[in-house]
C-alpha cells in the first residue's frame, strides 16, 4: 500500500509544488506538538493561493481569446482537483494527529474549521457561467430574442403592410394556386376549468403558468389539429417562455380530451407511420404531460379566437419575423342556452348553430407581433425602428397618457396583450376574479361593453381618440401605474357643468346635494357585467362598524353618567351642583353619539348602493369625518369650559364666610308626661 506522502509527491504539479501542503513537515510537527500554528498558516496559504488563482482566471476571462477557452476550462478543473487533494490531505494529517496524540484530539475542531474556509466552500458558479457564455459565443448562438406586440388601427393596416413588405416578403400560404392570398384563417380553442385557473395564472404572470389550446388552419372544418402548450418563464431570470405542440387527427381530439385515446394507442399509430424513436420519445413526453394536466385540472373548451394572419419573413432567416392578425374575433365555446361541448360530445362549438351577439366579441384593432433574434449588442434594423416610430402602432404596455409630436400620433401603450385573456375577460366576466388593465383603454372599451359588435369608431373608419390628460393631479393617481398590473383601476366619473368644463363628485355630501339639482347624463348600459370583489363589501361593513363602535362607546359613557346621577338622587346625601354638572356632560355626549350613528348608517347605505350599481368614482367621504371631528372638538370644549366654571364656583364657596348657626327648635317633651299622657290628649287640650 502506497503511503499518502508518496502518493502526494507523485500527484503534485511541478510548477505548483511550493504551494502544496508540507505533509512531511507536518508529520514532524506532530511529534513536536507544535502543529496548530503551522496548520493555520497552511490553511491561510492555501486560501490566498486559491483566491489569487480564481482572480487570475476571472481577469483572463475578461480578455479572453477564442483559443484560450479550453485552456481556462482545463485549468479550472485542475484547480478543483488541487482543492480536493489538499482537503483530503488535511483529513489524513488530522486523523494521524489524533492517533499519535490521543490526549489532545483536534480533528473534529479543524474539520469544522476547514468547512468554513472560502477555498473549501467557495462558490465558483459565476466562473462557470462566464465559461458557458464564452462557449455560447464560440458556437455562434449568442442571440438575444425578443417579442413585442402592438395594436394597429384598422384604417392603418394597409399602410403598415406596405411598409413591411418593402423589407420582408409576404409568406404565401397557398402559393401556386389560382386564388392566392396574403393571409390565412387561424382558429384556436383555449381550455380552462370552472375556476379559470389557467386564465388567472397567465394574467398574473405566475412562474410556469400554462395555456393549452387546440389550433387549426384554413377555412372549413379542421382535419389536422395542433395541440399546443405555452409555458410562461421569467425573462428577468434569463429564462424564455416555451411553446410546445404536437399534431392529432380531428377524429382523435374528443377521445384525447376524455382520456380514451391513451399514450399507448398514440405511440402505436406513430410507429405505424414509421416515425423515429427520437420523434416518438419527444411526442410521448408532451402528450402524457398535457393529457395529465387536462385530467387533473378538469380542463374543457372555453374560448375560441379566430383571425386572419399575414406573415412576413425571409425564408430560413429568423432575424426579423413579423405577423399581423386582423379581423380578430373571440367566441364562447359553450352556449348559454344550449348543451356544452362536453355534453354534445364535441371539442369546439357546432358551426351550424347561430352565435348570439352576447357570445361573441370583435377586437377593434389589428395585432402586430414583431419577433427579433439578434446577436448580442446588435440593434434592430433601421426600417424596423422607423416602423415603430411611424405612429401606426400602439405597443402593449400599461396605460401612459397619449402624446402628439407634430403630425406623428403616439398613443398609450399596453404590455403583454393576450387574445385568450382579452376574450375570457370580455365573454366570461362572471367567472374571472380580475381583468387585464388594457380594458380601461378608450379604444377597446366599446367592444367590451357591447359583445357581438365592433367598436363604432373602428366600424366607421374613424381612429379612436387618444386619452387626454386632465388638470386634476388627484385623478392622475387613479390611473394604473407603470407596471404589469393585472387588476383594473377605473377612472373617476365627472359631471358636465357647462361649456365643456368638468367637475368631479367629492363624496357623500356632493352626492346628496347634487343628486337633487341635476340628473346624471344617460350612460350606455353595460351588457357584460363587471365582477365585484366581496372584499369591497366587507371593507364597507368594517368602516361602518368602526364608526358604530365609536358612537356606542360615547353613548355608553353618557348613559353611565346619567345612571350615576339617578343613583345619587335616590340617596340621602345629595350634591346638587355635582349632579347638574354630570347631567350636562351626559346631555352633551348623547347627541354626539346619536349623530355618529346616523352618519355611519347613511354613509354605509350610500356606499353599498354605489358598489352594487358598479358606479365608477370616489366613494370616500372627504368632508363627513372632518365635520364629525369638529362636532367632537366642540363637545369636548363645552365640557371643559363647564368643568372649569364649576371648579371655580366650588373654590369660591370654600373660601367664603362661615355659614350661619341653625335656628333654635322646640324643646323635647318631658318623658314623665309621655308616660301619664301617652297619646298627648292633655297637651292637645
Amino acid at each position: 500500500m502506497v503511503r499518502f506522502g508518496e502518493y502526494l509527491d507523485q500527484k503534485q504539479r511541478s510548477e505548483w509544488r511550493p504551494h502544496y501542503l508540507d505533509y512531511k513537515g507536518l508529520k514532524d510537527l506532530i511529534k513536536e506538538a507544535q502543529q496548530e500554528m503551522e496548520q493555520q498558516g497552511t490553511v491561510t496559504k492555501i486560501n490566498k493561493f486559491t483566491q489569487a488563482q480564481v482572480s487570475s482566471l476571472k481577469k483572463r476571462l475578461k480578455a479572453l481569446r477564442d483559443q484560450e477557452a479550453k485552456e481556462i476550462g482545463d485549468e479550472f478543473l485542475a484547480l478543483e482537483k488541487y482543492v480536493n487533494l489538499n482537503y483530503l490531505g488535511f483529513h489524513k494529517i488530522l486523523k494521524k494527529h489524533d492517533k499519535v496524540l490521543p490526549h489532545a484530539p483536534c480533528q473534529q475542531f479543524y474539520v469544522a474549521h476547514l468547512h468554513h474556509q472560502p477555498w473549501v466552500q467557495g462558490n465558483y458558479s459565476d466562473l462557470l457561467v462566464q465559461l458557458s457564455n464564452i462557449y455560447s459565443q464560440l458556437r455562434g448562438d449568442g442571440f438575444v430574442r425578443s417579442t413585442t406586440k402592438y395594436w394597429v388601427r384598422m384604417t392603418d393596416v394597409s399602410a403598415v403592410k406596405h411598409h413591411i413588405l418593402q423589407h420582408l416578403p409576404v409568406f404565401q400560404y397557398n402559393e401556386g394556386s389560382e386564388d392566392q392570398s396574403d393571409s390565412q384563417l387561424i382558429n384556436s380553442v383555449y381550455l380552462d376549468n370552472s375556476s379559470m385557473e389557467l386564465y388567472h395564472g397567465r394574467l398574473d404572470k405566475r412562474p410556469n403558468a400554462i395555456a393549452i389550446r387546440i389550433r387549426w388552419y384554413g377555412d372549413g372544418d379542421p382535419t389536422t389539429c395542433f395541440v399546443e402548450r405555452k409555458t410562461h418563464r421569467e425573462s428577468w431570470k434569463g429564462e424564455e417562455s416555451v411553446k410546445e405542440r404536437f399534431t392529432l387527427p380531428e377524429e382523435k381530439m374528443v377521445p384525447f380530451l376524455e382520456g380514451e385515446y391513451t399514450l399507448d394507442k398514440a405511440v402505436r399509430d406513430l410507429q405505424a407511420k414509421g416515425k423515429s424513436e427520437g420523434e416518438i420519445a419527444k411526442f410521448s413526453k408532451l402528450f402524457g404531460e398535457i393529457q395529465q394536466q387536462i385530467d387533473t385540472k378538469q380542463l374543457r373548451p372555453m374560448i375560441r379566437t379566430q383571425y386572419l394572419r399575414t406573415a412576413f419573413q425571409i425564408p430560413f432567416d429568423s432575424t426579423v419575423r413579423i405577423s399581423l392578425d386582423t379581423n380578430l374575433t373571440m367566441i364562447k365555446e359553450n352556449p348559454d342556452d344550449g348543451p356544452t361541448c362536453t355534453v354534445a360530445g364535441r371539442w369546439y362549438r357546432d358551426p351550424t348553430l347561430p352565435v348570439p351577439r352576447t357570445e361573441v366579441t370583435r377586437f377593434p384593432h389589428g395585432v402586430l407581433e414583431v419577433k427579433l433574434s439578434l446577436p448580442e449588442g446588435q440593434t434592430a434594423p433601421e426600417w424596423v425602428q422607423d416602423l415603430l416610430d411611424s405612429g401606426y402602432l400602439t405597443e402593449a404596455r400599461p396605460c401612459v397618457p397619449a402624446l402628439k409630436w407634430g403630425s406623428v400620433r403616439v398613443f398609450e401603450q399596453v404590455h403583454k396583450f393576450s387574445k385568450f385573456i382579452h376574450g375570457t375577460a370580455t365573454l366570461l366576466p362572471e367567472l374571472v376574479q380580475a381583468v387585464p388593465y388594457w380594458v380601461d383603454d378608450e379604444s377597446v372599451r366599446p367592444s367590451m361593453l357591447q359583445p357581438g359588435a365592433s367598436a363604432p369608431a373602428a366600424a366607421a373608419g374613424v381612429p379612436p381618440k387618444p386619452r387626454r390628460r386632465t388638470g386634476n393631479e388627484v385623478d392622475e393617481l387613479q390611473h394604473p401605474l407603470l407596471g404589469d398590473q393585472p387588476t383594473l383601476q377605473l377612472l373617476p366619473p365627472r359631471d358636465a357643468v357647462g361649456f365643456g368644463r368638468k367637475k368631479e363628485k367629492k363624496g357623500f355630501f356632493d352626492w346628496y346635494f347634487n343628486s337633487r339639482k341635476a340628473k346624471e347624463p344617460p350612460v350606455m348600459a353595460r351588457t357584460t357585467p363587471m365582477r365585484i370583489e366581496p372584499k369591497t363589501f366587507f371593507a364597507n361593513e368594517r368602516t361602518f362598524l368602526s364608526w358604530l363602535h365609536m358612537a356606542v362607546t360615547i353613548g355608553s359613557i353618557a348613559a353611565a353618567l346619567l345612571g350615576f346621577v339617578g343613583v345619587a338622587d335616590s340617596s340621602k346625601h345629595k350634591a346638587q351642583a355635582t349632579d347638574y354638572l354630570v347631567e350636562t356632560i351626559a346631555l352633551i355626549l348623547l347627541p354626539v353619539a346619536v349623530l355618529m350613528c346616523a352618519y355611519a348608517l347613511t354613509v354605509f347605505i350610500w356606499r353599498a348602493r354605489a358598489i352594487s350599481k358598479k358606479q365608477v368614482g370616489h366613494i370616500d367621504d372627504r368632508f363627513g369625518p372632518l365635520g364629525l371631528a369638529g362636532v367632537v372638538v366642540l363637545a369636548l370644549s363645552a365640557i371643559l369650559i363647564i368643568s372649569i366654571v364649576d371648579f371655580v364656583q366650588q373654590m369660591q364657596s370654600k373660601t367664603g364666610p362661615p355659614p350661619a348657626p341653625p335656628a333654635p327648635t322646640d324643646p323635647l317633651p318631658d318623658p314623665t308626661s309621655l308616660r301619664s299622657d301617652p297619646f298627648g290628649l292633655q297637651r292637645a287640650l
